[in-house]
């Protein structure tokens, strides 16, 4: 049978794993600095690795840091609303698209 953890445990759990996201997006932002620095034959190339990089920073950020990773079904139930109330919209847009005042009316 597991053992229950005491919250001094937990919290340094959860020290140590922000810690670590803390040094990977430190070294992946050297890595974006030493990318924008480096002597490629394309400026695309050079583009397209900071951005890769950015993105991958954002992901560690936005899942570890912000807690997204472990709070799934309320980010999903947040994603289906957005869904929804941007279809309501378009739809709204869409109707809405013949009412317009006749040339010459009030």
């Amino acid at each position: 049978m597991k053992e229950a953890l005491s919250k001094e445990d937990v919290y340094r759990a959860a020290v140590v794993r922000c810690r670590t996201v803390l040094l990977v997006v430190a070294a992946v932002t050297l890595c974006m600095v030493g990318a924008a620095y480096a002597p490629l034959a394309e400026p695309g190339l050079r583009t397209g690795l900071i951005l890769a990089a950015a993105g991958f920073n954002a992901f560690l950020v936005a899942g570890h840091l912000m807690h997204l990773l472990q709070e799934r079904n309320v980010i999903y139930s947040l994603l289906a609303f957005t869904v929804l109330f941007f279809a309501a919209l378009m739809g709204l847009c869409i109707w809405a698209h013949g009412d317009t005042p006749a040339p010459g009316g009030v």
